[in-house]
């Protein structure tokens, strides 16, 4: 517990200071942080040849900087890059040759790690160019939903979420997660940023305390496909980067993609 303490306090002392001054400072620290990010999935993939594994870096870090400071998030990504993403990964199989070393099935995983990776931490730095108030509300969200769902799964947790991705999540902890993250985020929004109608807001605060939970999910059933407990250590007393951030950067997603429509 005091490891956990101590790691979660290092963590905020360089966060704050870091978003606060953002610019070129937020982008290369998110950079950074996204491809160890990166290295976690692919430290979990054993079979991955080297030179694919460098490759892949290089292509996830173009992707996290790919027009990073426009405001429109459709903007990351286009037909081309797509094309050309895939073509790379395909003609990786056939140059390496070695079909019981490398297949299909690791390239496609490969594929999936660089784009997940790098739309995720896009929006991560696409966030902050825009307001900074903004990844602090995507935050309180975050922390919120998962500590009232934490709190409220030991309290009165019946029903499992899903067992075999997660088995101490439970219904009903979901429940008082989603609305608590509705509330705490909606309070936050309508009085710190303001100018959305408050029945948007609240709309958004639920279906992005939502998305937290998916985030969290999500990353907990490629750990439970792998069998293993955290991503990594680089977090003393927490794991890995992507044991941190993967329901923040689920948020950041979904914040990003409904402020283009309202």
């Amino acid at each position: 517990m005091k490891t956990r303490l101590i790691s979660a306090i290092v963590m905020i002392m360089l966060f704050i200071p870091i978003l606060l001054l953002g610019d070129i400072y937020y982008v290369v620290f998110s950079s950074i942080v996204g491809l160890m990010g990166l290295w976690e999935l692919l430290r979990l993939e054993k079979k991955i040849p080297s030179y694919m594994k460098l490759l892949s870096y290089f292509i996830c870090l173009f992707l996290i900087l790919y027009n990073y400071n426009s405001l429109d998030y459709f903007n990351i990504i286009n037909f081309p890059i797509v094309v050309g993403i895939f073509l790379i990964y395909s003609l990786s199989i056939i140059i390496n040759g070695d079909l019981s070393n490398y297949n299909y099935k690791d390239s496609i995983y490969l594929m999936s790690c660089v784009i997940i990776i790098g739309l995720l931490f896009n929006g991560f730095i696409k966030l902050r160019m825009i307001n900074i108030l903004f990844v602090i509300y995507s935050f309180t969200i975050s922390i919120t939903t998962d500590t009232f769902a934490y709190i409220g799964g030991r309290l009165f947790g019946k029903h499992k979420l899903s067992p075999s991705i997660s088995p101490n999540k439970t219904v009903e902890g979901s429940i008082i997660g989603s609305v608590m993250g509705t509330i705490v985020s909606s309070i936050f929004y309508y009085f710190i940023i303001g100018k959305l109608d408050i029945l948007l807001i609240i709309l958004m605060g639920f279906i992005l305390s939502i998305l937290s939970q998916v985030g969290d999910l999500f990353f907990s059933s490629i750990k439970r496909y792998y069998k293993v407990k955290d991503y990594s250590n680089l977090i003393p007393g927490h794991g890995g980067i992507l044991d941190r951030l993967d329901s923040i950067l689920f948020v950041i997603l979904g914040f990003l993609m409904y402020s283009l429509y309202v």
